[in-house]
């Protein structure tokens, strides 16, 4: 031991003894420890010099309390579950974005995020199930908590917690998330957005100088090559003759503020709307729709969402005058669950049809791929279940010949939770980065890489390849800056969920 350190003293301030370390296959987290102990030459606080007179076990306990080991995954349990709340956005639902943390004995914590617009306590329902649990038995105890998930935003605390055993496991075994779902196919995600807000308003209001510039900064400066636009009732609907029906619906003009409203627009499922898009309505789609594919060009793909609350025959007529525009697919024409009336819609039209974004589990995808009712599957990972469920739906679609894309709305967490997904899923396509991400400044800014490469780069996501877990960590400056409003609390104690209330086997 003391000829070791003394071995150690007389290289103290020897810079080849730091590239040499750094050049070993060892863990990125294990060299930053090493260049740690070697350039600042202080284990503990005392430095190498200090350590020369002291007993061989005072020198192993001094040298040995600051330094960082290595999860020992077969002894991790968890101890706790705490959240904070971020203001990402202006929408009805994508406006809070809820990001939780799972804590351990070990010092290591995973990250997860409910989806868009969903409660914490979705998540914070689950710490019962979950206390003392091993979080490295991802798949066991995703089994002991999605009987508590739902479709839409009520699957967003089980895919949250599902999320963060990931990234604790990732963290575990110092390996990307990627790594530990078999492998990944690709080392960028292609990232589809929106067209720019200049082009989202109705013809007659549309500055396309503007929007022009606008766009070349999309694809030039930003560097996309898929982008989305939406063509629907809201760019018609204050043209005289456009729309049959809309005096007649609740609230179609205030949608966002009447989500509470059970029977306004926004809540009406669209085989119970009696708005009608007429002959002259059609056309003022078509000219916007002419308006944005000539200025987008034609060698990007452009899908299209958003249409409008109408029946499936509206849905077809509709569709079918804008297939000259070449859409590189159409979403949620109709709820997902209307399985028999969208495969009716997806047999009568030349744009490639999908839903997805609000289906919780594989087995409903499993209907949508087997009975060719979309074209292409569309799971939001924030619904799904998380990342594995999320892989199982694209590597089921796969094998029905079914694409994927991915939907999202939301932080850097759950963002990085799909590009581990889509790393690892032969099948997808190209996941979403919504204007409320691709326009704000500080959205990256809320996470600190692990390793050196940016969450994105030109229109690209990339696949960490040097970080364990997703890869991320939150940067606690900038997200206490971004709290929402109605709670801006940060990670505080949950202890109040601790308890098992309720006997939950779903069968006697």
């Amino acid at each position: 031991m003391k000829n070791t350190l003394k071995q150690l003293l007389s290289l103290e301030k020897s810079p080849q003894i730091i590239d040499s370390f750094e050049q070993e296959s060892t863990p990125h987290s294990l060299k930053n420890n090493r260049r740690d102990f070697l350039k600042k030459s202080t284990l503990g606080g005392m430095s190498l010099a200090g350590l020369m007179g002291m007993s061989i076990e005072d020198t192993v306990a001094r040298s040995t309390s600051k330094v960082s080991r290595l999860s020992a995954p077969s002894d991790l349990k968890i101890t706790d579950m705490r959240y904070t709340t971020v203001a990402n956005g202006t929408g009805a639902t994508n406006a809070r974005n809820v990001v939780i943390r799972i804590d351990t004995n070990q010092g290591i914590y995973g990250l997860g995020e409910v989806r868009d617009g969903g409660d914490y306590r979705y998540a914070l329902f689950l710490k019962s199930r979950l206390l003392g649990r091993n979080p490295i038995n991802v798949e066991m105890l995703f089994k002991i908590i999605k009987p508590f998930g739902g479709h839409g935003r009520m699957g967003g605390g089980v895919s949250a917690v599902e999320m963060a055993l990931w990234d604790l496991a990732g963290k575990a075994f110092n390996a990307p998330v990627w790594a530990l779902l078999g492998g990944k196919y690709r080392d960028q995600i292609r990232l589809y957005t929106y067209i720019p807000n200049s082009g989202g308003m109705p013809l007659a209001q549309m500055d396309q100088t503007q929007f022009k510039a606008d766009i070349k900064r999309r694809l030039v400066d930003q560097g996309y090559t898929w982008l989305k636009m939406h063509p629907g009732l809201e760019k018609i609907f204050d043209i005289p003759g456009a729309i049959t029906g809309m005096n007649y619906v609740d609230s179609f003009k205030d949608r966002v503020n009447s989500q509470q409203n059970y029977l306004s627009y926004q809540n009406t499922k669209h085989a119970f709307s009696p708005i009608q898009v007429t002959q002259k309505g059609i056309e003022e789609l078509i000219k916007y729709s002419e308006t944005i594919r000539s200025i987008v060009g034609y060698d990007i793909p452009l899908s299209i969402d958003h249409l409008g609350h109408y029946e499936l025959n509206n849905c077809i007529k509709v569709c079918q005058a804008l297939e000259r525009f070449n859409f590189a697919s159409v979403e949620d024409l109709l709820p997902w669950t209307d399985t028999k009336q969208f495969k009716k819609i997806t047999d009568a039209i030349l744009i490639p049809t999908m839903t997805g974004e609000d289906i919780f589990l594989k087995e409903e995808f499993k209907n949508l791929v087997d009975n060719k009712i979309v074209d292409m599957v569309h799971p939001d990972m924030g619904t799904s279940g998380g990342i594995l469920e999320t892989k199982r739906i694209g590597d089921y679609a796969e094998e029905g010949n079914t694409a994927m894309m991915l939907h999202f709305a939301g932080t850097p967490v759950s963002f990085m939770a799909n590009v581990h997904c889509a790393a690892a899923t032969q099948n997808v396509l190209a996941l979403e980065m919504p204007n409320q991400v691709s326009d704000n400044a500080w959205w990256p800014t809320l996470v600190k890489t692990v390793g050196k490469q940016p969450l994105y780069t030109k229109g690209f996501a990339n696949v960490p390849i040097d970080a364990p877990g997703l890869g991320v960590e939150l940067n606690d400056e900038v997200v206490r800056q971004h709290l929402h409003a109605e709670d801006k609390t940060y990670f505080e104690p949950t202890p109040q969920w601790n308890e098992i209330r309720s006997h939950d086997r779903l069968w006697s």
